[in-house]
């Protein structure tokens, strides 16, 4: 299994806008992605406008498939507007 998490940074006043795209790409992936284990956005409570997706892939081959849909391109270019910075992807190796 492979793991991800992806800090992304949102300008707070645009917060509810991205949480809007970013909850319908959630749907999406949870619907068409058997590979995408768990695919989880969280909220910093203690950092304004800092959210940590937290993923979990059965194998390379589902993460590969997961950035490559076009729900997933069509919801980057949706979320680029609403972002502070650009985002810090963090990749981790299952220990089993």
């Amino acid at each position: 299994m492979i793991g991800v998490v992806a800090t992304l940074y949102v300008q707070p006043d645009k917060s509810a806008a991205f949480e809007k795209v970013f909850l319908d790409l959630a749907a999406k992936v949870k619907a068409n992605e058997s590979g995408c284990l768990m695919y989880q956005l969280t909220k910093s409570k203690t950092e304004a406008g800092v959210y940590k997706v937290l993923e979990l892939y059965a194998d390379a081959d589902a993460l590969k498939h997961h950035g490559g849909t076009d729900y997933f391109k069509a919801a980057g270019a949706a979320m680029g507007p609403t972002m502070a910075a650009p985002p810090n992807i963090e990749y981790l190796d299952a220990v089993e």
